[in-house]
């Protein structure tokens, strides 16, 4: 299967603190990859160091054959990687329509309207709200505009940092059944962070789990549901 993303011994420091320690992981296209782990552990910071913001200090990141660990963030988002940060960070005084247009800026604009249309597909209710400001939507809705304006940029792998953060329930459902058809469908390579393991495992084709910095474990999202120490550590006893 080829390989999309590639980490190898990447540390990454916030001033004296090593917040990554050596990790390794790999994303094969057309793959879920699943990584959890505590709050602290260095999760969002793995996918913050994948867009260059912080750089790593030391180890390598290739994305599709090229190595981008020194490229600028532009460049790495127009190379084909999309984002959808942790909390959000939708241009809250801007429309729906105009985040997304936001989104689009690194895409071919002769895509526009088509890939408009994909995530008016995905998520009918911005459709429905194009004109609101963001920052009047739920939690819900600004976590779908997130991911619909990381869409609009036709990135070949997207980065999702906690979508389910905040959100009740039938929420998080229904966003983890568009990250599958995101996938399935529009064949988007997918990298998720996830505090809840569950959904994060259930989804993913394989997964990691990230302490303190360091990858422990890795392995298929079903094996890794099944897994002892990670059912103890992150499923309540099972649940």
């Amino acid at each position: 299967m080829q390989q999309m993303l590639t980490v190898s011994g990447v540390h990454t420091f916030y001033g004296n603190i090593e917040a990554l320690r050596g990790v390794d992981l790999e994303v094969h296209a057309g793959e879920i990859v699943s990584l959890i782990g505590a709050n602290g552990a260095g999760k969002s910071t793995l996918l913050m160091t994948i867009c260059g913001d912080p750089g790593a200090a030391r180890g390598q990141v290739v994305f599709d054959g090229t190595d981008i660990t020194k490229a600028r963030t532009h460049d790495i988002i127009c190379s084909g990687i999309a984002q959808s940060p942790e909390g959000r960070r939708i241009f809250p005084r801007m429309t729906i329509m105009e985040n997304l247009q936001m989104g689009a800026t690194t895409a071919d604009p002769k895509f526009f309207a088509e890939d408009l249309e994909k995530v008016f597909s995905l998520f009918p209710i911005l459709e429905q709200r194009q004109g609101q400001r963001g920052g009047t939507l739920s939690g819900g809705e600004q976590q779908m505009l997130a991911i619909g304006r990381a869409l609009m940029s036709r990135p070949r792998l997207l980065l999702l940092d906690e979508p389910s953060l905040g959100l009740a329930p039938m929420v998080v459902k229904q966003i983890f059944n568009v990250i599958k058809e995101i996938n399935a469908e529009e064949k988007v390579t997918v990298f998720l962070v996830e505090q809840n393991a569950f959904h994060a495992l259930r989804l993913a084709h394989r997964g990691y789990v990230m302490i303190n910095g360091k990858i422990t474990l890795t392995g298929t999202g079903q094996e890794l549901l099944a897994n002892p120490e990670v059912r103890a550590a992150y499923l309540e006893g099972g649940h």
